[in-house]
């Protein structure tokens, strides 16, 4: 959708729009509204009577091979996507209610952390998203009557001038202090650094609670109460992340691939929740008890954490603080979790085209995975637990198999042009059953997701092959326009020579490969 131009207009929608994510989300058929139903209906109906219908080159003798590859990895892929499923089921019903019980339990009996401090970078961000992330904020300190510390990193006076406005306006009658810190040097990183630096100078205890969070993240209801709570039920526990909802201010496909993206991540979540870990501490809202964060090894790898790669050399990190924090605690074996019924409302603004701005998140998630990756599986099963390490293994073996299908379904136009065809009703049809699942972790249902889902994978696969031979391009265009691999020495140009040379070796490769298998090409006779 489009913002609106004023910023008081802009404050008015974001009102609007808070006050009806704020309330309970549809369950069951209530997502359904008639018309989509028939839509549904009429798309599977569709998709059905043509598989059924259309003469069926899937079992052809000279394409059988195709279709044992394919349907494999479709057994596979599937398989490992219902696994998660399952464990998303069995967190949810099972084992999240008896923990929000006994959390609930600890709070009414009144502990309390014994001081909050909430740790927020913020970058010329829009005026109206600044209040109504503060504001959200001090509404939260005022009902639970926390004593905190708001500790802001901010690039320049602007920011500052705006929330102390609203501070002084709205907060202060609160038992909450404002620190803001300037930083002096470029990046994110920094700037968490420095605020975590200064946490240490003011005495910060080791049972302390440290919110990390981005200055476009607005508060849900009870989301202090729904996460501090659950570092009082368990001892153990040492950092948790939260349920997110967006708006998008851009077109409105990109609307649905995020709210589909989410969705993927709520289910993915207590997926992995089981096993006492997560994959990510997302930096948009993410609470720690203070004994690991105000370490002084923690605090340099948020500063300076970096890569030593064999062509690239060393590297530092730009984007990705959050992968760093998750690291550093799942090295330690840290207890982690994820908290479902706490949300956190995030604005995204899109200028320009949305396909770009897709690909370019894309690079910047896939990058900070694949540069943690490796590190994180070196960890082995037993410290990073062996479900979330075959996570981290699999997400390097799909961003290839991904790409298997669709290559695969092109080549079969040089051996039979309508087995395409089926490859895309396949595709159709089973994106459709997996959007069923994800359904059920969304406010609504939305049937051009099967096409996004599908779309999503394979951009996605695509960057990350990308991405593995180019882990030093970075690109932080909201914070600076920081970029890092991108010179234009002598040096720098052999690298990026070299990583092309890499990568289009890898993708003729791959491609090769598979033409051979499908009989396209022919082995050499000495073969």
């Amino acid at each position: 959708m489009k913002a609106p131009e004023t910023d008081y207009a802009f404050e008015k929608h974001l009102d609007s729009w808070l006050r009806q994510l704020s309330g309970p989300a549809p369950t069951g058929l209530a997502k359904w509204p008639m018309d989509r139903l028939v839509q549904l209906a009429v798309l599977l109906s569709v998709l059905v009577a043509a598989m059924v219908f259309w003469p069926n080159n899937f079992f052809h003798p000279d394409l059988m091979q195709i279709t044992f590859v394919l349907g494999s990895l479709g057994i596979w892929r599937f398989g490992w996507w219902f696994t998660h499923a399952v464990r998303a089921e069995v967190y949810a019903r099972s084992r999240w209610p008896r923990m929000r019980q006994r959390a609930d339990a600890v709070w009414r009996a009144g502990w309390r952390p014994r001081r909050l401090h909430i740790q927020m970078t913020t970058y010329y961000e829009e005026p109206a998203i600044t209040r109504r992330v503060i504001g959200s904020i001090l509404g939260q300190i005022r009902r639970e009557g926390i004593p905190t510390t708001l500790w802001i990193g901010t690039g320049s006076s602007y920011d500052e001038e705006i929330i102390t406005h609203f501070v002084r306006t709205h907060g202060a009658d609160l038992d909450a202090e404002l620190v803001f810190l300037r930083q002096n040097q470029p990046g994110k990183r920094m700037a968490i650094g420095m605020i975590l630096r200064a946490m240490n100078r003011a005495g910060i205890k080791p049972d302390d609670l440290v919110i990390f969070m981005d200055g476009d993240a607005v508060y849900g209801s009870d989301v202090l109460e729904k996460t501090c709570s659950m570092f009082g039920a368990d001892p153990e526990l040492q950092a948790l992340t939260t349920n997110e909802e967006v708006l998008c201010y851009g077109p409105d496909w990109i609307q649905s691939w995020l709210s589909m993206r989410f969705a993927q991540r709520r289910l993915a979540m207590q997926s992995h929740a089981m096993s006492d870990r997560v994959l990510t501490l997302t930096g948009r809202m993410s609470v720690f008890r203070a004994r690991h964060i105000i370490d002084e090894k923690f605090i340099r790898t948020i500063e300076a954490d970096h890569l030593d790669h064999w062509l690239w050399g060393r590297f530092r990190f730009l984007s990705g603080d959050d992968k760093s924090t998750w690291y550093h605690l799942l090295s330690k074996r840290a207890k982690m979790t994820y908290v479902p019924d706490a949300c956190v409302y995030t604005i995204e603004q899109i200028d320009g085209s949305g396909t770009g701005r897709m690909v370019q998140n894309f690079r910047r998630w896939s990058g900070n995975m694949l540069r943690n990756g490796t590190r994180a599986i070196a960890l082995g099963p037993r410290v990073a637990k062996p479900f979330i390490w075959w996570c981290l293994v699999d997400q390097r073996i799909a961003m290839w198999t991904m790409l298997v299908s669709p290559t695969l379904a092109l080549l079969t136009l040089f051996v039979e042009p309508a087995y395409l065809l089926h490859c895309l009703i396949w595709i159709v049809l089973s994106r459709t059953i997996l959007c069923l699942f994800l359904f059920r972790y969304a406010r609504s249902t939305d049937l051009t997701w099967p096409f996004i889902l599908y779309f999503n994978q394979i951009i996605n696969a695509g960057v990350k092959v990308y991405m593995i031979f180019h882990l030093s391009k970075q690109k932080w265009s909201n914070r600076g326009n920081q970029t890092a691999g991108n010179g234009t020495g002598l040096r720098d140009k052999l690298q990026n020579a070299m990583a092309k040379f890499q990568l289009i070796t890898a993708v003729t490769a791959f491609i090769t490969g598979l033409a051979l298998y499908i009989g396209l090409l022919d082995l050499p006779g000495g073969f």
